[in-house]
């Protein structure tokens, strides 16, 4: 190798080491999981998401197919789910107690729903729906946990939300049916 070749070789390996592991890299480096941690799935949506059921009878299978074995059987319409994954036209859900299944597509709804604090549910909780998005607005409605309503908004802290007809704003983290910081917009 000549001499003008070692040194071209050795001044792109140092070049391409300085870009490497310049501070500014580094930092764009360490920053793109958070940007990228969406995932798409074979529909292209979001994977994880919320959905909601359209049918107040809806079966969940135990895999993603109508020749797999019935799980459960869901009985309220609107009820929020979690799509975890995709198969073909079958969504794998997660239900706010945690119970995991396969649903078709066609009986999942983009409406966004959400059950309150279902997590305190029979610890004697009370939440408070807020007339606006602050902790020290005027109380709407006393809340127990595990009632369920419609999502209209939520701004990443707050969500506003129509819970049997009274609307309001409730804390985000008191919210299954939305994530931590997640915006939504009906």
């Amino acid at each position: 190798m000549s001499g003008f070749a070692s040194l071209r070789l050795a001044l792109s390996a140092a070049l391409l080491g300085a870009l490497l592991y310049s501070p500014l890299a580094v930092a764009q480096s360490a920053a793109a999981p958070a940007q990228s941690a969406v995932t798409l799935g074979p529909s292209g949506l979001p994977l994880p998401r919320f959905v909601s059921l359209k049918s107040g009878r809806v079966n969940s299978r135990v895999g993603p197919g109508a020749n797999y074995s019935v799980d459960w059987m869901y009985l309220k319409a609107g009820l929020p789910m979690e799509i975890i994954q995709e198969f073909d036209t079958w969504r794998r859900v997660r239900d706010a107690d945690g119970s995991e299944g396969w649903i078709n597509q066609s009986l999942l709804s983009g409406r966004r729903t959400a059950i309150i604090a279902p997590w305190q549910r029979g610890k004697g909780a009370q939440i408070n729906l807020m007339k606006s998005p602050d902790k020290d607005a005027r109380v709407v409605a006393i809340v127990e946990p595990g009632v369920m309503g419609t999502i209209k908004s939520c701004d990443g802290q707050w969500c506003e939300m129509t819970l049997d007809g009274h609307t309001g704003w409730l804390a985000q983290a008191a919210v299954w049916g939305a994530y931590p910081g997640e915006r939504v917009k009906d």
